[in-house]
């Protein structure tokens, strides 16, 4: 290759660098309002508090664990309640905390990646500079170099002149990836640090509504006087009996019978011990798949070699109940299997404007593909040989493994919506999934209200 080739395909490269490696920047979150960067004396500070609340809530817990022997007493459950608010309000106290020295940390990673995106564009600016030099000192071919040269001595120098601009961009090109490296690092560490912003006072809004609940269940016992205990007998008998129809309430699930509550709850806390997801985030999320069940409705797959089938009541004919290579020969085997019928049993139906395929199986609404990856993982967490995608606690515990991988084992609420917009889209996620996730968190929030109350009987 010629040296003006050379220096056209040096040249390239050069710009290609800067316009496809040196500008891949994502989304920076911005600043809490008002945050300012903390100083080492307000930092420790805040950590002694923190650490004051540290003990302040373990203290609460040794007394919730003395008083729970003398429940289903009136002033047993009063001294309860009164723990549990104490411990709750040192709990907002200390999360609090958190969100303020975080707002201060991401007030100086957002500084750190402005200088550092600073230091980006200076260097964009030096390489084109240095560039159009080069440009211009290797379109001269040699013998013109030689020929104007006043001397030898001048013709070399001017060679090596164009060596060190060589070397000069090469030195520019190495600091500028650091640099792109170091910005991508702060983003990254600012984005955690959002999220865990985020988390907390999301945790702060929960747990003030569950003090706003002790309180005025508080307020009810205490209007009961001592001398009243058999009303106060009245008013556990009715906190048992909404308990028992909280447990006995049917739970949906979309194309397999409904169960009761508690069972549901039962099999999503036994898997949890395994996967660490939240047994709320898992029902609902059934809950949710539950009613769009009756949106997308239910199919029967007909015909194996183009996964086309019909609509189990309508009849209605469908191009893509199932995928033929990908997912077809999975079902049909996962039939002989299990012994059922494969194109007698319901999965569900292709969704006209996502214009993908159905085929989902069963209360979790997993392909079948994607169960025969879990299959064993599902089989082994419940202690059967095998494991059945319309069983109930097969698909809750395919759904707890599988958000456990979607990362929503990491608990928050960052953590858990993003698993459940995964969920539904997987890699469109962050655009297709959003809705989905809203509606899921919003009844997490139901459910973990009547398992609280469970809990707390």
């Amino acid at each position: 290759m010629s040296g003006r080739g050379r220096l056209k395909c040096v040249v390239f490269l050069g710009i290609l660098l800067v316009a496809v490696g040196l500008y891949t920047f994502i989304f920076i979150p911005s600043p809490t309002a008002h945050a300012q960067e903390l100083t080492p004396q307000q930092r420790a500070k805040l950590q002694s508090e923190y650490d004051q609340l540290q003990q302040e809530i373990a203290q609460w817990q040794k007394v919730l664990d003395d008083t729970k022997q003398k429940k289903n007493s009136l002033q047993g459950d009063v001294t309860l309640l009164n723990a549990q608010i104490a411990k709750a309000q040192a709990e907002i106290n200390q999360r609090n905390i958190t969100i303020t020295t975080l707002a201060g940390e991401i007030v100086q990673k957002t500084k750190n990646i402005a200088t550092l995106e600073e230091q980006l564009q200076q260097g964009h600016d030096s390489l084109a500079k240095m560039l159009r030099e080069k440009n211009e000192a290797e379109t001269t071919s040699l013998a013109v170099l030689a020929l104007s040269a006043q001397s030898l001595s001048d013709f070399f120098t001017t060679v090596d002149n164009i060596d060190s601009i060589n070397k000069k961009l090469q030195d520019l090109f190495d600091e500028l990836r650091g640099v792109k490296v170091h910005t991508q690092a702060e983003k990254d560490a600012l984005t955690v640090k959002a999220n865990a912003q985020q988390d907390a006072k999301h945790a702060v809004e929960a747990t003030k509504a569950a003090v706003a609940a002790a309180k005025t269940q508080k307020n009810q016992l205490l209007a009961i006087t001592t001398n009243q205990e058999t009303e106060y007998k009245k008013v556990l008998a009715a906190n048992q009996a909404k308990a028992a129809a909280i447990r006995a309430a049917l739970f949906p699930l979309r194309d397999a019978a409904s169960i009761q509550f508690g069972d549901a709850l039962q099999y999503a806390q036994a898997v949890q011990k395994a996967t660490g997801v939240e047994p709320a985030l898992v029902l609902a999320i059934l809950t949710q798949e539950s009613n769009l069940g009756a949106n997308v409705g239910q199919c029967y797959l007909t015909n194996d070699a183009t996964g086309s089938g019909v609509g189990k009541t309508s009849n209605k004919a469908f191009a893509k109940v199932m995928h033929p290579t990908r997912d077809v020969p999975v079902f049909l085997t996962l039939s002989n299997t299990l012994g059922f019928d494969p194109h007698r049993q319901v999965v569900s139906c292709p969704i006209a404007s996502a214009g993908g395929y159905g085929g989902a199986m069963g209360p979790a609404q997993f392909i079948p593909s994607t169960w025969a990856g879990l299959a064993k993982r599902i089989a082994s967490a419940r202690g059967v040989a095998l494991a059945n995608p319309w069983d109930p606690q097969d698909a809750i515990a395919a759904m707890s493994i599988f958000l456990d991988d979607l990362g929503a084992d990491a608990g928050g609420y960052t953590a858990q919506h993003k698993a459940a917009a995964k969920y539904y889209a997987g890699g469109g996620w962050a655009t297709v999934g959003q809705t989905y996730a809203n509606q899921v968190m919003a009844k997490v929030a139901d459910i973990q209200k009547n398992i609280d109350f469970l809990n707390n009987l």
